[in-house]
């Protein structure tokens, strides 16, 4: 369906902006202090739909008029129409005001639109108006009185809550340690297990104070970066960011920045835009050269934008660069001796993590658990500052601010034992790597250690066995030389080696 085609039938007013659907947890309905200091600030709903538990009192519910789909579960009537094209929406929404406002959730506009996007629109301030194309003044409104709907309110909660109160007021004993500098001897030695947020290296970068959303905007208007499932030009992407009201605004996160801005990284580069901080020393996966997987990344978003818990990829540890704004961290370490984060659900192995709730909705939800869980770490990181995120921990992060950070993955020499057990053990969860490379990427690595750096692997396959991996890795079964390799013992090889490779 071209946007514009369809019209919008309703009475003119000011348009509800519903954001982003979500499952409802099953432990939703936990009250904590931060989520009973911040309730009063909740306006009301634009379209005037108020929590299910208000229906008990009411003297009538409006879905009782949507004839058989008043049977249905909110749950279930949200999943039906996500299944429907935007024509039958609008149809659907018209016939009373209990559909109008189901259809009318944003989320659901919001997935026709990434599966269909299109390369001429234009921001309209909701994925609704933007998909059919409605000029912001011209987007219509029902209030819908008596209409009781967790599943419509409660996204509307999440995008409305200050979110201030969850990231203030650290408990010291959470408090991540700030560290105003750090040599690699040290980092090595104390703090590769461990987050930490060190404040200065980042100003001696040259484009610190420089680099911006609004630079950006400036210098590189059309470059079209990733942000989550689409790819938007620089000045599409800065208009949605200061005119949506989603629950979980778009991000952008791209591993490609370097190529497409032009900027020379390294601090031995001519010209040099910014490089990794010295303390945390070499990049063993440098050794793979043009076949590394990918390391580094643009990170920007609005106030409120960010990323659920996850474990950053291939076991590897990561710093995270601010250059404007600041950020909130939530961090776990990942132990059998300890449990996940609150309110995450892990795999048997733990290489996947399911976070079926939005930021505000954890916070809301889980934050006073969370912070008395047993190694909870908190901190905030503001401009000119790094946060190192050590390997296998998890973490939430989320924009205080309006905020431009710059992150990279590498593996320091500690860690090794543990990429090289990633890589080798759990094959389907390994990432970043081309594909003519991404099943044999342990192979690939050992190779590449053993001829350049063999006592550095002999130290790392050594803790590897001492932390009971199973499978092959033993030292002395790859140090047989031209004997190991006349008997089928081992060796590596691959196809596609060519010049005209994609830079990862």
């Amino acid at each position: 369906m071209a946007p514009g085609a369809l019209l919008d039938h309703q009475p003119a007013c000011a348009d509800a902006r519903p954001s982003k659907k979500i499952k409802i947890s099953t432990e939703a309905n936990i009250l904590t202090d931060d989520a009973e200091n911040v309730a009063a600030a909740i306006p009301t709903h634009p379209l005037e739909i108020k929590p299910s538990g208000n229906a008990y009192t009411a003297s009538e519910n409006l879905k009782t008029r949507c004839g058989a789909f008043a049977r249905l579960p909110d749950e279930l009537l949200s999943h039906i129409l996500e299944s429907f094209e935007a024509d039958v929406l609008i149809r659907l929404g018209s016939t009373c005001k209990a559909l109008y406002a189901y259809t009318r959730l944003d989320e659901l506009w919001r997935a026709l639109f990434v599966a269909s996007p299109s390369e001429k629109f234009v921001w309209r301030g909701t994925w609704r108006a933007t998909f059919l194309d409605i000029p912001e003044d011209k987007v219509t409104s029902v209030k819908c009185r008596n209409l009781f709907s967790d599943a419509l309110y409660r996204p509307f909660q999440c995008a409305s809550t200050p979110l201030e109160p969850f990231t203030s007021k650290i408990p010291p004993q959470n408090a991540i340690p700030r560290l105003t500098n750090l040599t690699y001897e040290v980092y090595a030695e104390k703090w590769t297990n461990s987050p930490f947020i060190l404040t200065e290296p980042v100003k001696e970068w040259p484009l610190y104070g420089k680099w911006t959303p609004d630079y950006l905007l400036v210098t590189h208007p059309d470059v079209k970066f990733r942000a989550e499932a689409v790819d938007w030009p620089t000045k599409k992407y800065m208009n949605y960011s200061s005119n949506n009201n989603d629950e979980s605004p778009l991000y952008v996160f791209d591993r490609a920045f370097v190529e497409k801005t032009g900027i020379a990284v390294g601090r031995d580069a001519p010209n040099a835009a910014y490089w990794s901080p010295d303390c945390f020393g070499e990049d063993l996966f440098d050794v793979l050269g043009e076949h590394r997987p990918d390391r580094r990344w643009m990170i920007m978003g609005p106030k409120r934008s960010g990323s659920t818990f996850h474990k950053d990829p291939n076991a590897t540890n990561a710093w995270n660069a601010v250059l404007t704004g600041s950020k909130y961290w939530l961090m776990f370490p990942s132990s059998s001796s300890l449990p996940p984060p609150p309110g995450i659900i892990l795999s048997e192995d733990q290489s996947e993590i399911t976070s079926p709730l939005s930021i505000a909705e954890y916070l809301l939800t889980f934050h006073e658990l969370a912070r008395q869980t047993p190694g909870c770490r908190e901190g905030i990181c503001y401009a000119g500052e790094v946060l190192h995120v050590p390997s296998g921990w998890f973490h939430l992060v989320l924009n205080l601010e309006d905020s431009l950070a710059l992150t990279q993955n590498f593996v320091p020499r500690k860690k090794l034992g543990d990429v090289l057990g990633f890589l080798r053990d759990q094959r389907d969860s390994v990432s970043g790597f081309k594909d003519e490379v991404a099943d044999q990427a342990y192979e690939l690595f050992v190779e590449k250690l053993k001829a350049k750096h063999p006592e550095t692997l002999e130290d790392g396959l050594q803790e590897l066995e001492r932390k009971g991996k199973k499978g092959r890795g033993k030292w002395e079964e790859l140090t047989k030389g031209d004997e190991a390799e006349e008997s089928g013992g081992f060796s590596f090889g691959f196809g596609g080696d060519d010049d005209d490779a994609e830079v990862p």
